[in-house]
């Protein structure tokens, strides 16, 4: 039987049972406020009510389902509503009226997947097909599920300016972007993912607004704070007067998608340009955002709750048993991991991989067994700060593990993938690691068949704009010695930049290439014959590694059946002895690896050994 969903918020245009359209407004820097209603003749200006705390409101017959609608502010300047669902023209015109009841759902019986089920896939849809839309990608989701993935991670898709963009650019959080397809789409999208067992996870950004687009200042001057200030100009306001309606905009955002998009988790983009320093009179911002999640959507469905954060804030992932509500995330974005194994890999050292130089294979170990390499040591690359919390305490599971992702890829001033950085069987060795590693993995999108094009950063501004976001990207490049004043980095207005990004799905039939789409395939059958099963509560504390020389280690871990799992790695040009008294069962070897560790033995150079002793 068909279901329609529907988040009632306390802002934007919502359709009444009786047939009206109810529109409100926080707008506390504002004298009057309109309703611009287009669609009637002569276009039609309705004087909206003033309420309490900078409210505007008002209740029309006129209007209905389709309609175009603006808010006039002080009987000059027209603006979208920030509540916008969808913008068919552009994130500077008119808002559209969208009734959620006219998409009948036919996933009722969808209730996700555990976390130790995750698998995830990040991917952005303007860049993933040719066609760049929402229903483009939908008919790529049997690749993914016969892949192994088992969650994609999209970019994020709230509107922004032109007709392309990374995503992280967006003004209007709550309008999926017009680029990409409708509203409709997009939940076909997601509900055909559903079928194929595939769960869907948004990225949100909410530590800024892009700087094209934004009219709140106009309006709502107190939506923003000169208490802080982040790499975009002044903070988000979540702690100043007026924040309590800020923060109920970002609440409402994460459970409009959770609720009327049905999606199953989402990743919340650099937490750590989020400021709040509320009194003890109510929660930080992030628990109280978990908090309302959790209430309300955890006992019919699994919610997956995710953080960038680059101050490796263990606390986050950490239920408090002392709290009657659950606030805590289910894991982190872990940038150590991914750092450790790309110097190791490529040999870099420089910007934030200088902090692994010194001890990069302990390093390694203490991500794979503990979560973050930096757990309160001081930073180099941070002028001196120390960096993290403890999180050996922490499963495995609260850590999202990668080789590449979008920031990876796209913030090298030539955005080229870690294949053309590094020897084949590096790479080979490097992702058997991820892979079956008892952490949550993540793919970037065309990884898993070797993709050879790049993705460098883009955008779509106007022509002054974004002449500045490319000078700004030559400054930030010119202290890395690789781009050695080259000045033919793409630049991120171009179209071919764009372009450049698209994914080539023909490649995937290149002996090459098939050889690594079908690695990838057997690395992620073995996690869910071996690996997967074990994880559901599986607790931290319960491993730990030795190292075997400069580059190479071994790794164990108790899993949730009390089974070990010992992982055995060689990440150097030269061979290595080994001598493991492991009476395990190989369930993995790269193939110029040995198998038999009955017997002292030399470990090839670039090899992987996983082994399984059951309880």
């Amino acid at each position: 039987m068909a279901v329609t969903r529907r988040h009632l918020m306390p802002f934007g245009a919502q359709l009444m049972d009786d047939g009206r359209v109810r529109f409100r407004l926080w707008a506390p820097g504002a004298d009057t406020v309109e309703l611009s209603l287009r669609g009637l003749e002569p276009e039609e200006h309705l004087l909206m009510t003033p309420e309490d705390d900078g409210w505007f409101g008002i209740i029309t017959g006129f209007g209905s389902s389709a309609y175009y609608y603006q808010y006039r502010i002080n009987g000059t300047d027209y603006v979208p509503d920030p509540a916008s669902r969808y913008q068919p023209e552009t994130v500077h015109g008119a808002s559209q009226i969208i009734d959620p009841g006219d998409w009948e759902w036919q996933d009722q019986d969808w209730r996700g997947r555990p976390w130790e089920d995750v698998v995830l896939y990040e991917l952005h849809i303007g860049t993933f097909t040719p066609e760049g839309t929402f229903a483009a990608a939908r008919q790529r989701l049997d690749h993914l599920a016969d892949l192994g993935v088992t969650a994609l991670q999209l970019m994020p898709i709230a509107d922004f300016p032109g007709n392309r963009n990374w995503g992280y650019d967006g003004v209007l959080p709550f309008a999926p972007a017009r680029a990409y397809g409708t509203p409709d789409d997009l939940k076909e999208f997601i509900q055909t993912a559903h079928a194929k067992g595939l769960m869907v996870f948004l990225d949100l950004v909410y530590n800024h607004f892009g700087p094209e687009g934004n009219y709140l200042n106009l309006y709502a001057p107190a939506f923003f704070t000169d208490r802080h200030q982040t790499p975009w100009g002044s903070a988000i306001n979540f702690d100043d007067a007026g924040s309590t309606w800020v923060r109920s905009f970002f609440v409402h955002n994460a459970l409009y998608w959770l609720e009327e998009y049905h999606v199953d988790g989402l990743r919340f983009d650099s937490v750590h340009a989020i400021f709040d320093d509320s009194d003890a009179s109510r929660p930080p911002f992030f628990e109280y955002l978990a908090q309302e999640v959790r209430h309300a959507h955890g006992y019919d469905r699994h919610i997956h709750l995710v953080l960038e954060n680059d101050n490796n804030a263990a606390y986050y992932l950490r239920p408090n048993p002392a709290k009657s509500h659950n606030s805590h995330y289910n894991a982190q974005w872990n940038d150590d991991i991914h750092h450790v194994l790309h110097l190791l890999l490529t040999g870099e050292t420089a910007g934030y991989y200088q902090d692994y130089a010194r001890h990069a294979i302990n390093c390694l170990g203490r991500c794979l067994t503990e979560g973050f390499a930096y757990q309160g040591e001081v930073s180099a690359y941070r002028d001196g700060k120390p960096r993290g919390e403890p999180s050996a305490d922490l499963p495995p599971t609260a850590f999202v593990a990668f080789l590449q992702n979008h920031d990876q890829i796209g913030n090298r001033a030539f955005a080229e993938r870690l294949s053309t950085l590094c020897s084949q069987e590096a790479l080979r060795a490097a992702t058997a690691i991820i892979l079956l590693a008892p952490s949550v993995p993540l793919l970037f999108m065309g990884q898993e068949w070797g993709a050879s094009t790049p993705f460098p950063y883009f955008v779509d501004f106007s022509e002054d704009l974004s002449e500045k976001v490319a000078q700004g990207r030559l400054r930030e490049f010119s202290r890395f010695p690789e781009f050695n004043g080259s000045r033919n980095i793409p630049l991120p207005h171009h179209i071919n930049t764009f372009l450049s990004a698209k994914l080539d799905w023909q490649e995937r039939d290149q002996p090459i290439h098939r050889q690594w789409l079908n690695y990838h395939r057997q690395l992620l059958n073995l996690r869910q014959q071996y690996i997967q099963p074990r994880l559901s509560g599986l607790s931290g504390g319960q491993s730990g590694y030795r190292l075997l020389g400069e580059r190479a280690l071994a790794a164990n871990w108790r899993l949730a059946d009390h089974s070990q799992l010992e992982l055995i790695a060689n990440l150097d040009d030269e061979p290595i002895a080994i001598d493991s008294s492991s009476a395990g069962e190989v369930i993995f070897t790269t193939d110029n690896a040995i198998a038999d560790l009955r017997q002292p033995a030399m470990l090839p150079p670039w090899s992987v050994l996983w082994l399984l002793t059951e309880s």
